[in-house]
């Protein structure tokens, strides 16, 4: 190959070498930056939703209490130094203690009727989701004063406080009727509700009983004298249940179907006030 020249020669060594070079060096791979991370990635977790939290339950709505108060005590009459010793009256004066109630011309006490059916009506109360306060834990005892009964409600938080009683009149009046204090010792407010109170049971009672014909207007009847009315801070209001030297009421009272009646009324005074 002489012929071709110096320069040809050349030409075809510096050819040959760089195929050479190519043959002994492979090409790098040329991959795509993005395809290169997808294929080289793991999958991605499905998107796990968060949980939804579950509401706190709300805490139970506390029972209403409410003060049941009968009137008197079994013991009352055998211990006159202490129901005749003075207290506050919450009108700024004074009054007794306590006293020993009246009863029917045949004998059956004030004190028994009001416990009877203060039991009675704190069975059905509790049955409602009431929580009731006897002021007196049995028929037996002294008291207590008129003015430790007419706190206690306020001092127990109270919604209501009722006191049983039964009326000593003339023998010719008959009927029950509804006290409230006309002095407003809780405020306004407190007077609005124990006037709510009162229509409440008056209403529930008319079923087994008619409102008086002898005291108050239309089964109602304010006072300013009664110390367990006017050192109440809450609804308060006593009940006349009836008169029980009247005959007519006096077996209603008397016997033990017409106090169930009476609790049971009483009762639904009270649950409709509160609203049960």
């Amino acid at each position: 190959m002489r012929w071709l020249g110096p320069w040809v020669m050349a030409l075809l060594v510096a050819f040959a070498g760089c195929s050479a070079t190519d043959a002994q060096e492979p090409r790098a791979a040329v991959t795509s930056p993005t395809v290169g991370a997808v294929l080289s990635s793991p999958a991605p977790a499905p998107a796990v939703p968060s949980p939804v939290p579950t509401p706190e339950p709300a805490p139970p709505t506390p029972a209403p209490i409410v003060v049941l108060d009968p009137g008197h005590n079994g013991g009352n009459a055998a211990h006159p130094e202490v129901v005749n010793a003075p207290v506050p009256d919450g009108a700024g004066g004074t009054k007794p203690c306590n006293t020993t109630g009246t009863a029917t011309n045949a004998g059956y006490p004030e004190h028994a009727f009001t416990w009877d059916v203060a039991l009675r009506m704190r069975d059905r109360l509790t049955a409602a989701g009431v929580t009731v306060v006897l002021t007196r834990q049995d028929d037996a005892g002294v008291g207590p004063c008129v003015d430790v009964r007419g706190q206690l409600a306020g001092q127990v938080g109270a919604a209501a406080f009722v006191g049983i009683h039964g009326d000593g009149a003339a023998t010719v009046g008959r009927g029950f009727h509804v006290i409230t204090s006309s002095l407003a010792p809780g405020g306004p407010d407190v007077a609005a509700r124990s006037s709510a109170l009162a229509i409440a049971v008056r209403n529930a009672m008319t079923a087994v009983e008619p409102v008086s014909d002898y005291v108050g207007s239309n089964g109602v009847n304010p006072r300013r004298d009664l110390a367990g009315l006017n050192l109440n801070q809450v609804p308060a209001v006593y009940v006349e249940c009836g008169n029980m030297r009247n005959a007519t009421d006096a077996a209603l009272m008397s016997g033990a179907d017409g106090r169930d009646a009476i609790a049971a009324q009483l009762t639904a005074g009270v649950l409709a006030f509160l609203g049960r």
